[in-house]
C-alpha cells in the first residue's frame, strides 16, 4: 500500500472545519487511515506549523491546541518519524511558558544526551536539566 504525506493545511481543514466540503473530505481520508485502508505520514515540521497556525491565525487557546495535537499524535496508522519526541515536547509545552519549538528542542536534546544549549533565549532556563550558555 502506498504511503501518502499529509500537509499542514489538511490537518487545519479537519480541525477547524472552516471549509465544510474540505472538512468532510479530510474526515473521510482520516477514517480510511484509521481503518487501515490507506497509509499516511507527516513530519514534525508539519506539527510545529500546525501549532503555530492554530495559535496565531485561528486564535485557538493553547490548552485546546495541545488537546487537538495530542489527538493527532495518537492517531493510529499515522506515521510521524519523531512521534515520541513530539509527544514529549507537547507535554513540556503544556507545562511551561515556552514556545513549542523550544520545548521540542529541549526534548530532542534530552533524547540525544545533550545538556547544554547555546542560546540567547532566557526561557530555556526554565527547562530542567538544560543549561543555557551564550556564545
Amino acid at each position: 500500500m502506498e504511503n501518502k504525506f499529509v500537509d499542514t493545511n489538511v490537518f487545519l481543514r479537519y480541525l477547524t472545519k472552516d471549509h465544510v466540503s474540505k472538512y468532510e473530505r479530510c474526515r473521510e481520508m482520516f477514517k480510511k487511515a484509521l481503518e487501515g485502508e490507506i497509509v499516511i505520514s507527516t513530519s514534525g515540521m508539519v506539527i510545529a506549523e500546525l501549532i503555530r497556525t492554530l495559535l496565531s491565525y485561528y486564535k485557538v487557546p493553547k490548552a485546546e491546541v495541545i488537546e487537538k495535537v495530542s489527538v493527532i499524535l495518537g492517531t493510529e496508522n499515522l506515521f510521524i518519524p519523531d512521534k515520541d519526541v513530539l509527544a514529549d515536547a507537547l507535554v513540556l509545552y503544556a507545562r511551561k511558558n515556552i514556545d513549542f519549538i523550544d520545548a521540542y528542542n529541549a526534548v530532542f536534546m534530552k533524547h540525544h544526551g545533550l545538556r547544554e544549549i547555546y542560546s540567547y533565549d532566557e526561557d530555556v532556563e526554565t527547562i530542567e536539566d538544560i543549561e543555557r550558555k551564550e556564545p
